[in-house]
């Protein structure tokens, strides 16, 4: 193959035509929820293998922080995206982006608080008090922020990280109410006993992986067929494995329409 190209090179030189530039590197990430180790494991194998399908390389990017992350999405720097359907619908409708596949499921998210707590029974007692949940831009926090939109009458955000530690904080008394992502909270409070549900969310789509303008729609449409194929679930799964472990389903932009609402008061995201 080598020598191939070095002759197409050579011919190209002595018929006087420029010989074509390399194929231009695409940039694959994905959120910073794990360490860079990781996250290079679960995208390494994705990377080598939509290298191949585009016969172009794809490299993965990983983001330290949520800032950066943030900031270099909005710059629209990134050509492969996996992440939760807020951002995939800021990219759909800011920056075109198109959906290519997705988790099956809904997300979800409830507001709870303790059962033996009788001073907070609906969503109005929160005003003012503790709320156990990880950090905006966590779609759940901003799904349960989004019902306070009166700052005078906002609860005290506590960032406890993650859901299971959301949920440890109100149990032991940290917090007045937590928010959780629903199949999340099913695990830990099984039977319902010590928790009880004040709010929950419409279902929104899950996560998913997006492709930006800088692919043509044969490209796109070469990548979704890719991912959903035997040798793509070999690729991803280390990924899929990380959230329950199902296999990718076709994404449409329609379905991707509204969650970008969520990102309003989110810096940078503002219409």
């Amino acid at each position: 193959m080598r020598l191939v190209r070095m002759y197409a090179v050579g011919a190209a030189m002595f018929l006087g035509v420029a010989p074509l530039a390399p194929a231009k590197e695409l940039i694959l990430t994905s959120p910073p929820r794990e360490s860079e180790q990781k996250a290079r494991e679960i995208f390494q194998p994705i990377t080598e293998y939509l290298s191949r399908v585009l016969d172009q390389p794809v490299t993965f990017r990983y983001s330290d922080n949520w800032l950066s992350y943030q900031s270099e999405m909005q710059k629209d720097k990134y050509d492969i995206v996996f992440d939760g359907p807020h951002f995939v619908s800021y990219r759909t409708t800011k920056h075109h982006h198109t959906p290519l596949v997705k988790l099956p499921g809904k997300f979800i998210f409830v507001l709870i608080a303790r059962k033996d707590n009788q001073r907070i029974n609906k969503i109005e007692d929160v005003y003012g008090r503790v709320l156990c949940a990880p950090a905006p831009p966590n779609l759940g926090a901003l799904t349960i922020l989004s019902l306070y939109p009166n700052p005078a009458r906002q609860p005290v955000l506590m960032d406890t990280k993650g859901f299971p530690q959301a949920y440890e904080g109100l149990l032991s008394g940290k917090c007045s109410a937590a928010a959780m992502q629903i199949k999340i909270f099913e695990k830990l409070d099984k039977d319902r006993k010590a928790m009880k549900v004040l709010y929950e969310s419409k279902g929104l789509p899950n996560q998913a992986i997006t492709a930006s303008t800088r692919l043509d729609a044969a490209q796109r449409a070469r990548l979704t067929e890719a991912l959903l194929s035997d040798s793509g679930k070999q690729a991803t799964a280390k990924l899929r494995e990380e959230y329950n472990g199902q296999d990718f389903v076709p994404a449409s932009a329609e379905e991707y329409q509204t969650p970008v609402e969520y990102l309003k008061d989110v810096w940078g995201f503002q219409p």
